[in-house]
């Protein structure tokens, strides 16, 4: 049974990330990152020991924060 493109893509889309990936996502070093979430400052997800970085809430975070003659 084959899944069309789109249910596929939707099946491999990650609700978080790690810090290297969101480090990288954010265009920032993974020390700053780590900084900012210590501070309370980048929205993430404590699980355990674990840090994730919700995708949905990384972007949403960007977009409040982009400034310019276009918003």
């Amino acid at each position: 049974m084959k899944h069309s493109p789109d249910v596929h893509s939707r099946q491999d889309a990650r609700l978080t990330v790690n810090r290297r990936e969101a480090a990288r996502m954010l265009g920032i070093s993974e020390r700053l990152l780590w900084t900012l979430t210590n501070a309370g400052e980048v929205p993430h997800i404590r699980l355990g020991a674990r840090v994730l970085y919700p995708v949905k809430a990384l972007n949403e975070w960007i977009e409040e924060r982009t400034s310019g003659a276009d918003r």
